[in-house]
C-alpha cells in the first residue's frame, strides 16, 4: 500500500467513523477500488487508533469526569451497552472477518443504515413533542438498546455512530447526550478491536503479511490522517445531532447501497 493510499484511506476513516455513514463500510469499498489485497481488518484496527485519539482530545473533559468518578451511572451503561459488541464479536468472528474481506453485505448493510437513521429520525421528533431524557434519567434497558444496535453494527456498512446514535434516539434521549454517549461508546469498542487483533498484529502470517505490504510510513501516515480529520469530524458530528437532522445521511448511505448492489450484481466494476 502506498503512502498516499494510507493517507486517503485514514481521511475516509476518521470522517466516516464519526459521521453515521459507516467507517468499516467506506474503508472496504475504498481498499476494492484502489485493490488493496492486504488484510482489510489490520489496516482497519489501525486507522481506528488514530480516530481514538480524536475522541481522546475533543471529549476529554466527558472522559476525565469518568475517570474522576469511576462508580457511576454512566460508566455501568457505558459497561452494559458494551456487552453485545464483545460477544458477537467472539461469537461471529469468522463472519465478520469474512464480511470485511469480501465485502459482499456492503450495499445491504448500506440500506441499512440508511433504514436506521430515517426511523431514529423520526421517533426523535415525535419524542421532542414530549419530554426528552437528559443524562441522569438514562436507564439500563436505554443503555442494552443501544448496545445490541452497536452489536449489529459490526458488520462493515452498517454504522456504529449511526446505531448507536439511532438507539439512543429512538429511546427519547437528548440529542447532544445521545452523540457524546455514542462516541464515548467508540472507545472501549476501538480498544477491543485493537485487543482482539493484538496477536494479529504481533504475531503470525497475517502480521508478516501486512506488515510487508503496508509498510511502517504507511501505518502512521493513515493513523495521522484518522486522528486529524476524526478531531474535526466528531466536532461537526456535535453540531449537526444538535441543530440538524440526519436525513442527509440516510439519503446518501441509501444511494451508495444501491450503487454498490448495481455494481455486485451487474456491473462489476469494483466487485
Amino acid at each position: 500500500m502506498s503512502i498516499i493510499n494510507a493517507i486517503i484511506l485514514g481521511i475516509v476513516q476518521g470522517l466516516t467513523e464519526f459521521l453515521p455513514v459507516s467507517s468499516s463500510g467506506h474503508l472496504v469499498l475504498m481498499q476494492k477500488i484502489f485493490g488493496i489485497t492486504v488484510p482489510a481488518m489490520f489496516f482497519d484496527t489501525m486507522v481506528h487508533v488514530g480516530t481514538l485519539l480524536a475522541v481522546f482530545v475533543v471529549l476529554w473533559r466527558d472522559i476525565y469526569a469518568i475517570l474522576k468518578k469511576i462508580v457511576q451511572p454512566l460508566t455501568g451503561f457505558l459497561i452494559l451497552a458494551t456487552i453485545p459488541a464483545v460477544a458477537a464479536a467472539l461469537v461471529f468472528a469468522d463472519v465478520i472477518e469474512h464480511a470485511f474481506e469480501s465485502g459482499q453485505f456492503l450495499g445491504v448493510s448500506f440500506l441499512l443504515t440508511s433504514v436506521l437513521l430515517i426511523g431514529s429520525e423520526l421517533l426523535s421528533r415525535r419524542a421532542a413533542a414530549g419530554t426528552l431524557k437528559k443524562r441522569e434519567d438514562m436507564n439500563w434497558l436505554d443503555a442494552l438498546v443501544i448496545g445490541i444496535l452497536q452489536a449489529v453494527a459490526i458488520i462493515p456498512g452498517i454504522s456504529r455512530s449511526g446505531a448507536t446514535i439511532s438507539g439512543a434516539l429512538s429511546r427519547k434521549l437528548d440529542r447532544d447526550f445521545a452523540a457524546r454517549f455514542s462516541f464515548l461508546l467508540s472507545i472501549p469498542a476501538i480498544l477491543g478491536a485493537v485487543i482482539l487483533q493484538t496477536k494479529d498484529l504481533i504475531t503470525g502470517e497475517a502480521a508478516q503479511t501486512a506488515g510487508e505490504s503496508i509498510g511502517a510510513a504507511a501505518v502512521i501516515a493513515g493513523t495521522a490522517s484518522a486522528a486529524i480529520v476524526g478531531f474535526f469530524a466528531v466536532k461537526l458530528m456535535l453540531k449537526i445531532i444538535r441543530e440538524r437532522s440526519l436525513f442527509g445521511f440516510a439519503i446518501y448511505t441509501a444511494v451508495l447501497g444501491i450503487l454498490v448492489l448495481v455494481d455486485q450484481f451487474a456491473t462489476h466494476l469494483v466487485f
